[in-house]
């Protein structure tokens, strides 16, 4: 019996211990779950943005802006009849829009549980909307906001640095909430690179509302950011490089010898970017990427070319820093080096006799490359190439850079499961073979050069009203650093020795050095016993020519490198594309008069323009 009562007792004490619990949860801990859902009922939170930031040139210019107009809305669940009536008198007023496109947006994303507006019309610029506005706002269905629309003023001069913003793609979307409701991303350059900067951050608004959706007032209001980007470019510069290039494909970079400040930098064919704001017809896409010529490829950074000769300089560090080859030691060059059963010949067949270091440069002797190359071996010269900057990313703020390749034993086995042979040691040091880079590579690794330090070549000059800058860095060692006299020596023959390479064809007011390279696309069988004239190829089978120079001499202030595709010889191609820049550069005030010779002030005080294509004097 007293077990029995012992039981109902239990059982009513474990009953009652349950209850209290449920009690406490109900009445104390669900309190504040259930007080921030009745909060949700109460405050309504929206979202919104602001315009994009601008990006403007170093001089105030402006490269990407934000036209303004209006977007046009249409109110949710409305009857078929209502549509089509809306939909026609829409069209009647503004005729360049289709009824038929327009109602299959609607019904795209018309459903019963969106309570929100339907965009039809993202953007209706300014001026072609407002004379009609106030009867649109007569019309209870349709719902104006402001909208803009991104503009770049320059167009083709600078698509390939500022990129272009387009619709913004599912995992685009997905990873940023200001994408979510812009719905617009920055695909390409500066645009998709500082592309958080530049749509910045969403604006929330908190609103008070009745049960019927009916707002009450504000709570809290944040508004939106977004950044401004001053690049360090300048259009003046840009648009000039356009005038000397005219016709032609290839690169141009102009930058600051000891910051990496970018002056200018183009690739040539050029494209539209604001073709691609509205959306490019597929008839032009098509006809873009099937151009021989790629205007869509950003060839300063995405531009892989064989560097031939361009990267003597690089190779000559490598050599004299191991020790292995001398600096006065000379070698001798009769025109070809066999091996095995290949000749690999010289571009100069009768040879150029004995050849110390800093006449290889002058001249540009292969024979001496191909001497030295054996000595040092692949292993060395290639893991110096890469300390010099070859085979990697420059650091540049654009998005996807390319690497190229610097070919040795590994890359060879891991790429094709094949042996490395001498001959390819041989091709790699005057730049051909498997040997790869980019403009921008060869403009840093002159750099590199000139001034002894690394730079990080970059576009961005300020963000709103802060100034960036990147360091230097000084990746050589006292070894390597002891040599660069001597090559910059030769550097400097190479434009203004009576047997330099680019002699003939430097025009320049001031003091540069350089080096010439001419790579080939196509092979020279062994059975021909005398190279055809570059004059006489083909075009498609030209070689690519190369001129890369820093100036002044004795204090290198900018670096000019440019490649003209298929452009044959060198300093012939380029030498006086790159002659003028330094000249324009002069006469704009980035580079000191004291650096221009005696011999050329008065052109530069009479500002001749007829005298500038001048010959040598």
């Amino acid at each position: 019996m007293k077990r029995r009562i012992h039981f109902i007792l239990a059982f009513f004490a474990i009953t009652g211990i349950i209850l209290l619990s449920r009690l406490y949860f109900l009445s104390i801990k669900s309190n504040t779950y259930y007080e921030k859902l009745a909060q949700q009922n109460l405050i309504k939170t929206e979202y919104f943005t602001t315009t994009r930031g601008e990006i403007r040139d170093s001089k105030g210019l402006p490269l990407a802006i934000n036209k303004l107009g209006f977007s046009l809305s249409l109110a949710p669940h409305l009857k078929k009849e209502q549509l089509q009536k809306n939909l026609a008198f829409l069209t009647k007023e503004l005729p360049e829009f289709n009824l038929t496109k327009l109602r299959k947006i609607y019904q795209k994303k018309s459903s019963p549980y969106n309570h929100k507006p339907i965009m039809i019309l993202p953007f209706i610029p300014y001026d072609d909307f407002i004379s009609k506005f106030i009867l649109f706002s007569n019309n209870k269905s349709f719902i104006i906001t402001p909208s803009s629309r991104r503009y770049y003023p320059q167009g083709e001069r600078m698509a390939h640095i500022i990129g272009y913003v387009a619709k913004a793609n599912e995992k685009e979307i997905k990873a940023s909430k200001v994408t979510n409701l812009i719905g617009l991303v920055g695909k390409s350059g500066i645009e998709r690179y500082y592309n958080t900067l530049l749509q910045g951050t969403l604006g929330e608004k908190k609103i008070k509302v009745t049960a019927l959706n009916e707002p009450l007032g504000i709570i809290d209001e944040k508004r939106p950011t977004s950044s401004q980007l001053t690049l360090t470019v300048d259009v003046k510069v840009q648009n000039y490089l356009k005038e000397l290039f005219e016709e032609r494909s290839g690169a141009i970079i102009v930058m600051e010898a000891k910051t990496g400040a970018l002056l200018a930098a183009a690739s040539y064919p050029e494209y539209d970017n604001n073709e691609f704001i509205h959306g490019i017809s597929k008839d032009d896409w098509a006809l873009m990427i099937k151009d021989f010529n790629h205007p869509f490829t950003n060839k300063f950074i995405h531009g892989l070319y064989p560097p031939g000769s361009s990267t003597k300089p690089q190779v000559l560090l490598s050599f004299l820093s191991s020790k292995l080859v001398g600096e006065k030691e000379s070698l001798l060059c009769e025109g070809t080096l066999s091996l095995g059963k290949r000749n690999f010949r010289c571009w100069n067949q009768a040879g150029h006799g004995a050849v110390d270091a800093k006449r290889s440069l002058r001249e540009s002797c292969d024979v001496y490359y191909y001497k030295g190359a054996l000595r040092v071996g692949i292993n060395t010269i290639s893991t110096d190439l890469k300390q010099f900057g070859f085979g990697k990313k420059t650091g540049i703020d654009m998005p996807s850079e390319f690497i190229g390749t610097v070919p040795n034993r590994n890359w060879k086995i891991e790429k094709f499961g094949e042996s490395w042979y001498k001959g390819e040691t041989l091709n790699t040091v005057i730049g051909q073979g498997d040997f790869l880079v980019t403009p921008l590579q060869v403009a840093t690794a002159t750099a590199l050069i000139a001034t002894g330090k690394q730079i990080v070549p970059h576009f961005i000059k300020a963000v709103d009203e802060t100034n960036i800058t990147f360091d230097t860095m000084n990746i050589l060692n006292k070894e390597q650093k002891s040599h660069l006299p001597l090559i910059r020596k030769g550097m400097y023959e190479v434009c203004n020795h009576k047997r330099g390479t680019a002699f003939r064809y430097n025009h320049a007011w001031i003091e540069m050095a350089g080096k010439t390279g001419t790579s080939q696309v196509v092979g020279i069988p062994q059975e021909e016993i005398e190279r055809m004239s570059e004059d006489d190829l083909a075009y498609f089978k030209k070689s690519h020519a190369w001129f890369t120079t820093y100036a002044p001499y004795h204090d290198p202030k900018y670096i000019v490198t440019v490649i003209v595709e298929h452009g044959g010889h060198g300093g012939k191609a380029a030498g006086e594309i790159v002659s003028k820049i330094y000249n324009f550069l002069v006469k704009e005030g980035y580079i000191s008069k004291k650096y221009v010779k005696k011999k050329f002030l008065p052109l530069l005080e009479n500002n001749n323009s007829k005298k500038l294509n001048q010959t040598r004097p």
